[in-house]
């Protein structure tokens, strides 16, 4: 099992969940973040005041998956997450050892 974490921009939450969906991955988690990369933050103008905001507002998508969907998760995930600009987000893969239902008690891919 895999983990993938997918930070991305909020008005394309609904896209990927939907995109996602068609997939049949249904268990996912999303956490508003804050953060920056390459994009550094960007500038604004209020009330006629220039300011910095270093910290970006954007998505964390965290959804539990089989080694043999990981691929297809991604894929989809780029594909509708892309703008091609920058600040268009950040996806990692880490290793899952098990997964529990508290619920029923089932584990590993019976849980998911």
């Amino acid at each position: 099992m895999k983990k993938i974490e997918a930070i991305i921009r909020p008005g394309k939450l609904d896209n990927v969940k939907d995109a996602l969906g068609s997939l049949g991955v249904n268990g996912l988690t999303v956490t508003q973040v804050i953060g920056c990369g390459k994009q550094k933050g960007n500038t604004q103008v209020y009330r006629g005041v220039e300011y910095t905001i270093h910290l970006i507002p954007k998505v964390k998508i965290e959804i539990v998956v089989m080694d043999k969907e990981v691929d297809k998760v991604i894929e989809v995930i780029k594909q509708v997450a892309r703008t091609g600009e920058i600040g268009d987000g950040k996806i990692f893969v880490s290793a899952v050892e098990n997964v529990y239902t508290i619920r029923t008690g089932d584990s590993g891919e019976k849980a998911l």
